[in-house]
């Protein structure tokens, strides 16, 4: 199992929705120019990443970390708090957007397409320096199955 690991600098962005634009006399759907952007600054460190090797293929595991900036704003207690793992990010951006503008810049550069991520966690903490770091690989084997919560509630009804 190799593992693809990079790092998106800067503040975790969530992928924007997309707009209704004229262009010509003619409507169509265009992404925000920020999540354009971001996509492409995902998609060069994914690249950066797999130097030259060629792209995940079948079932693919991808672990999440969105670091967010402490604010400025908050007592120089309370950042340490937030640094030490005390106190959760609860705001924006959104975990699933940030994870959706992440799946999407490393199409057709780290993968095919995003729909052959079959397995994963994220995490959302503050830290010192933002920052998204991912980690990729192929599944080698298919994952022992493990109950869950979900699957004990329906064993006894």
């Amino acid at each position: 199992m190799s593992i693809v690991a990079f790092t998106i600098p800067g503040a975790p962005q969530g992928k924007g929705r997309a707009r209704i634009v004229k262009i010509a006399g003619f409507s169509r759907m265009a992404s925000p120019k920020e999540t354009v952007a971001y996509e492409g600054l995902i998609a060069h460190a994914a690249m950066v990443a797999m130097a030259g090797r060629p792209m995940l293929d079948g079932a693919i595991a991808v672990n999440v970390f969105i670091d967010c900036q402490v604010p400025a704003s908050w007592s120089a207690k309370k950042q340490a708090r937030a640094l030490a793992g005390e106190i959760f990010p609860t705001t924006k951006p959104d975990t699933d957007n940030v994870i959706k503008a992440i799946y999407d810049g490393c199409n057709g550069v780290l993968w095919r397409d995003d729909v052959l991520v079959v397995d994963g966690r994220q995490r959302k903490r503050y830290a010192a320096v933002p920052c998204v770091r991912v980690e990729a690989w192929e599944l080698q084997q298919p994952l022992k199955q493990q109950a869950s919560l979900l699957d004990v509630c329906h064993e006894n009804n």
